[in-house]
């Protein structure tokens, strides 16, 4: 008995040090984003310079995709009610704040944190590059949309990276194996699609839309290496990608035991 207690206290004592950890892990994460986003980084700077080559490649972009637009109008509208809609950032951060929501009700805490911190960081880290670039949105005759702020990044294509791949690493584990190709093809395409809607209605240039993406996907990259990093510090198995953060999402109680392992009788 003695021995067993001296054991049961070891693992608690572990579990409670891998908490604190992951604390950490999260903030860090999060600090650490923006410098690992090489191509990003990159981006901005060309961006800034001014660099000939992508400048034509985004006036291209949005001339012929605005005249488009504007000989469309019934194909507009359709644009619009994605961007403003079904795609609209406060329509995915409600999706991402609901998910949130249902795994503090299953007690999976740590994942609840992560997928809360994703989302957070990933508008504010947005807003204060948005603020530090200050680029101007594209100034198009007979404009069919208009949008206020500064435009580099997409704060649409990265709230729609960062919301996409918090719904789909959650709830891979709950996805039968033959329906996950699909999900991550609805994920992928709800990705490239918010993109092309922004720069088809004429509010943002294509290098916005492509920094949009490389942001939000530093952040989940970030966030994710954190979340696994807790995992490792309480004996949990990385898993695959294909399925999803937390496999244990799917037991009656996703939150280690004491042991590494939840209790599988959901």
């Amino acid at each position: 008995m003695p021995v067993r207690a001296a054991v049961r206290r070891f693992t608690e004592s572990r579990r409670r040090a891998a908490d604190r950890r992951f604390g950490v892990h999260l903030l860090g994460a999060v600090a650490v984003a923006a410098v690992m986003a090489v191509p990003f980084g990159l981006l901005v700077v060309l961006v800034e310079g001014r660099w000939a080559p992508l400048r034509r490649l985004d006036a291209g972009a949005a001339n012929r995709l605005h005249q488009a637009a504007v000989a469309h109008p019934a194909w507009t509208t359709t644009l619009r009610f994605l961007s403003d809609r079904v795609w609209d950032p406060v329509t995915l951060r409600t999706a991402v704040a609901l998910l949130t929501v249902w795994l503090l009700y299953r007690r999976a805490w740590r994942l609840a944190a992560w997928s809360a911190v994703t989302a957070v960081a990933g508008g504010l880290i947005g807003l204060l590059v948005k603020t530090v670039v200050e680029r101007a949105r594209p100034s198009l005759e007979n404009p069919v949309a208009q949008a206020p702020g500064f435009s580099f990044p997409s704060g649409h294509a990265m709230t729609a990276t960062t919301s996409c791949a918090v719904v789909l690493l959650v709830l891979l584990p709950t996805v039968p194996r033959a329906w996950r190709p699909l999900c991550w093809c609805v994920a992928l395409l709800s990705v490239i699609g918010v993109g092309f809607t922004r720069v088809a209605l004429g509010v943002h240039w294509f290098s916005d839309v492509v920094g949009g993406w490389l942001l939000g996907l530093a952040v989940v990259t970030s966030t994710a290496w954190a979340f696994e990093a807790w995992r490792a510090d309480v004996g949990r198995d990385r898993p695959a990608v294909r399925e999803g953060l937390e496999p244990e999402l799917v037991d009656r109680h996703p939150e280690p035991d004491g042991t590494g392992h939840g209790i599988s009788r959901f």
